[in-house]
């Protein structure tokens, strides 16, 4: 009923930029929550950052100062523009997002399929 569909992961030297994109699509009435995660090699997924409907961000501290989470609610769409990037921040981003659908009275988390970001040193 509700797909996220990720892109602009790839390879990028350590000091370099990715812009990764997640668009949701199907019977959405909101979305709340949206967020990026990753999962390096070995690791458990973390949270990289999420932002709320109202715009509150939220970062873990690894990316602080590095990384930006946007959304465009028109579009249904979240951002996250990485900078600085170094080899540590190699890992599979997954984009995650709270979903209303209509006729449903909850928020049910939805999931995309990931896209691989690989920094170089």
């Amino acid at each position: 009923q509700v797909q996220l569909v990720e892109s602009g992961g790839g390879l990028v030297q350590a000091g370099g930029s990715l812009r990764l994109s997640c668009a949701a699509s199907g019977s959405i009435f909101s979305i709340n929550v949206m967020g990026w995660y990753r999962q390096a090699p070995g690791k458990q997924r973390e949270l990289v950052a999420s932002i709320t409907s109202g715009g509150i961000t939220n970062y873990a501290d690894s990316v602080k100062g590095r990384f930006t989470i946007s959304r465009d609610d028109a579009k249904n769409t979240v951002y996250l523009q990485m900078n600085s990037l170094k080899p540590e921040d190699t890992a599979v981003y997954y984009c995650n997002a709270g979903v209303r659908i209509w006729g449903s009275r909850r928020y049910d988390d939805y999931w995309g399929q990931g896209t691989q970001v690989t920094v170089s040193s």
